[in-house]
């Protein structure tokens, strides 16, 4: 029995970071020891965008982009076959400095007891019956958002929490954060903020949600929606994306051009502001936050969590992005360039155990780590790759 229960909660990846929302896989759901090759199990073309997949009950789950519509899919995990498909219109008119940039969707879905809730890049939430895909409700807030004041779109990823799906919508105008009845759409509150939304993902913490707007870091009470604390965190391009990391007492935040801070409440413990955190989220394992800094055009770092120092970074030029997952005693990252390299935990410093190269299309997306096999999405590819 609890071999089984093992086998089946490694092959969970359930929302945004995985199943905990925080980017670290359990020691006992990764190798022992990584091959020198890894072996490709199956691999199928599917649409463009950012949103990592995710894994429930043997089956993948993709939120992909096909011409002017946004595309929803169920695969088999154990074969890679296409079991439904669901698309809607989803037309984006792209903020012109982002032209070099995906049209989305930006959302990594969430799969909650049965039902499949995506947030598309015109910010319209979805939800699917996982075994079927009929649309079981649906909130298009699309009339309310111009996607052209916004650098990608909408971008948070859905957080479910308390029998709540809450969403955050808006532009650089002003926003509204919702919270609907997970089962029943209805709606439970809404909080209007002037701030836009920020391109972060919320987490759950002690009641409330922690997250990002374009110009502030807020913890919101998650039963009745009431702002209970805001610390201004203004960004000149307005890009606050990264979500934010629990350690003990602290919350960790970062952003490209003020570096990493860590709260305790609404007051700073320390700062680090070469801590350049832009795209990538970073992980937390044992005290020790590791990241990906956009500076010197990538590098990846280490930092004292509890007081913020910088113990060491690469030389740079590692990614124009990468994105890192806290496996058991490795760090695996996963870079734009579409390799997945793997290195050891370490206050001293960066040490390599392997490299493998995983698409040869670019790959914006979480690698999603299922005990011997890793899921990668691509540009133009889902592959499920296997360590065995």
């Amino acid at each position: 029995m609890m071999l089984l229960l093992l086998v089946l909660t490694s092959q969970e990846w359930t929302q945004w970071r995985g199943p905990a929302r925080d980017g670290v896989v359990p020691a006992a759901q990764v190798p022992a020891a990584w091959p020198k090759e890894l072996k490709s199990k199956w691999k199928v073309a599917v649409g463009g965008g950012y949103s990592t997949p995710v894994v429930a009950a043997g089956a993948v789950f993709l939120h992909s982009r096909s011409g002017e519509s946004e595309t929803v899919s169920r695969f088999s995990l154990a074969s890679g076959k296409l079991e439904w498909t669901k698309s809607y219109p989803a037309v984006f008119n792209k903020n012109s400095y982002a032209k070099d940039m995906s049209k989305g969707p930006f959302s990594t879905p969430v799969v909650r007891e049965g039902r499949l809730y995506t947030l598309g890049v015109t910010a319209i939430l979805s939800v699917w019956d996982v075994r079927t895909g009929s649309l079981l409700w649906r909130k298009d807030f699309s009339s309310t958002v111009d996607t052209s004041k916004l650098f990608t779109g909408t971008s948070m990823s859905p957080l479910v929490e308390g029998g709540a799906v809450i969403v955050h919508t808006g532009d650089d105008r002003g926003s509204a954060m919702h919270a609907f009845d997970a089962v029943s759409g209805a709606v439970k509150w809404t909080l209007k903020m002037a701030a836009g939304p920020g391109y972060a993902s919320p987490i759950p913490v002690n009641g409330q949600l922690v997250t990002m707007t374009s110009q502030s870091l807020i913890g919101v009470d998650l039963v009745s929606g009431k702002q209970l604390w805001t610390v201004p965190w203004k960004d000149e391009w307005l890009e606050n994306a990264i979500t934010p990391v629990r350690f003990e007492n602290l919350l960790i935040f970062a952003g490209v051009r003020r570096g990493a801070v860590a709260l305790k409440g609404s007051t700073q413990v320390w700062a680090n502001p070469e801590a350049a955190f832009y795209l990538s989220s970073p992980v937390l394992d044992d005290g020790l936050l590791y990241g990906f800094n956009s500076r010197k055009k990538g590098q990846f770092v280490c930092l004292d969590a509890r007081t913020g120092k910088t113990l060491w970074t690469t030389t740079g030029r590692e990614a124009t992005n990468a994105s890192v997952v806290s496996a058991g005693p490795s760090l695996v990252w996963l870079t734009d360039a579409g390799d997945l390299i793997v290195s050891k935990k370490s206050a001293k410093g960066f040490e390599q155990i392997t490299r493998y190269s995983v698409s040869d299309s670019p790959v914006w997306t979480q690698p999603v780590v299922l005990g011997r096999e890793i899921l990668i999405k691509s540009d133009t590819a889902l592959t499920l790759w296997s360590l065995n």
